[in-house]
């Protein structure tokens, strides 16, 4: 420690009356000095470091601590305070790496700084190796659609019962989601029931694709169980008229989106179907089959996948409803917040799955 008690004594004149140039390098060359022995000093010598750089590094440009952020994210004796305040930095170039993997940040620092700070540092949290349930319920409550599916999909992450709940009613909402929270080991039996009671046919058959082997008895369990309980309803509508209008349409070089907003306006629903598999490339029978279910993802997902403006999406949402129900504006606001959010690949993704895997 002598190299260290030597550059200590004129450090606080540095610190109290010290340019911004003199501290900034001042803290380099007592940081670099820290990261050079860190293995060989005693928790006092930590300490020590920690309390002449937390009054130092913020007078250090941005590149400077960025690199320091990263060094230390790996260290086992970091100092604590100095961490603590790189972490807590909005710049998550500064933030991220420790907020990702440093083993000295507590557990009340991560929910603290889960419940204050941005996207940016949520995302980050939640690909550390270990996530508690507290930090979990703050991610999940707080978090984005990224930052939920990246915490969804963190074999270490640890979900409270309220946890799921929250994410099984997002996944409502979000196939890939659904996907995430369905392989993971700790969901049980009737959560993962519940999770794919929100979803549509052609998630749940994704889903048991992707699953472990072992996940895959219980998830077609489920599925039969969920079979049982709502007894499917066929469709006995009688498309060949409607598909006669949209083959002439096509013919014309008139079947274009216009054309399906009057066909959902005026509410004729089999056009509407004959015009959306056509445009789509997706059989009828899917689409009825989709459509006529007790959601309405299967018309944001092909509506993201032929680029439809939100107009023509929400007059088909009400069509599908049909003129005498009425949709709550709650209802129809959150339609149009998951449509804005959908990723034109996701959708894309689904609508190859329904044209490979439905039958006609």
């Amino acid at each position: 420690m002598n190299a260290a008690t030597s550059l200590i004594p004129g450090l606080d004149q540095i610190v109290r009356h010290g340019d911004p140039k003199r501290r900034a390098d001042a803290a380099r060359r007592i940081a670099d000095l820290f990261l050079e022995g860190a293995a060989k000093f005693r928790p006092d010598h930590v300490e020590l470091f920690d309390g002449v750089l937390t009054g130092l590094v913020p007078h250090t440009g941005l590149a400077v601590r960025v690199d320091l952020a990263e060094r230390l994210s790996i260290l086992a004796n970091a100092p604590r305070g100095l961490v603590g305040q790189l972490a807590r930095d909005d710049e998550i170039s500064i933030a991220g790496p420790l907020l990702r993997r440093s083993p000295v940040i507590d557990e009340q620092a991560l929910v603290e700084i889960a419940r204050i700070k941005g996207q940016g540092h949520l995302l980050a949290m939640s690909e550390r190796r270990m996530l508690s349930t507290d930090l979990t319920d703050v991610i999940v409550q707080r978090g984005d659609r990224e930052v939920v599916r990246r915490a969804a999909g963190n074999a270490g992450a640890l979900f409270s019962h309220d946890g799921y709940s929250s994410l099984i009613k997002r996944a409502g909402q979000d196939a890939v989601l659904t996907l995430a929270v369905g392989q993971r080991a700790d969901l049980s039996e009737p959560q993962l029931k519940d999770l794919l009671a929100g979803s549509i046919d052609v998630i749940r058959r994704r889903l048991l694709e992707v699953a472990r082997p072992d996940r895959r008895a219980e998830i077609k369990q489920a599925m039969s169980d969920i079979s049982g309980m709502t007894e499917r309803v066929e469709s006995h509508r009688d498309f060949a008229p409607a598909q006669r209008t949209i083959l002439a349409l096509h013919g014309a070089g008139e079947l274009n989106e216009a054309a399906l907003l009057g066909f959902a306006k005026d509410h004729k629903y089999e056009e509407s179907v004959a015009a959306l598999s056509a445009m789509a490339a997706v059989k009828i029978a899917t689409l009825d089959r989709l459509i006529s279910g007790d959601r309405y993802d299967p018309i944001l997902i092909v509506g993201k996948t032929i680029g439809l403006e939100w107009a023509t999406v929400r007059a088909l949402i009400l069509l599908r409803l049909g003129k005498n129900r009425v949709a709550s504006p709650a209802d129809i606001e959150g339609a149009r917040v998951n449509f804005a959010r959908l990723m034109p690949s996701t959708a894309e993704g689904v609508v190859r799955f329904w044209q490979t895997r439905q039958s006609a």
